[in-house]
């Protein structure tokens, strides 16, 4: 069962889909497939408990420049 009927911000209905999530450690940033929640009336993203500690332990690689297992992107500037 769904820790959430509806959207617990709005109220909207709530669809499971898969959805694109940056996440920044350190200098680096990775971008991960996950599957989330999604209301389809704001937006808002439920991550299931394990898809968050998954999130923090790519944080902790990234702010540790452990990305050697990691697929490279391309190249990221800042434009001041």
């Amino acid at each position: 069962m769904k820790p959430f009927d509806k959207c617990p911000v709005c109220g909207g209905e709530l669809i499971e889909k898969e959805v694109e999530k940056l996440l920044k450690g350190g200098i680096h940033t990775a971008v991960l497939k996950v599957r989330a929640d999604v209301c389809l009336r704001c937006g808002e993203r439920l991550y299931s408990a394990e898809t968050v500690r998954y999130f923090e332990q790519i944080r902790q690689k990234l702010e540790r420049q452990e990305v050697a297992e990691f697929q490279p992107l391309g190249q990221s500037f800042q434009v001041a």
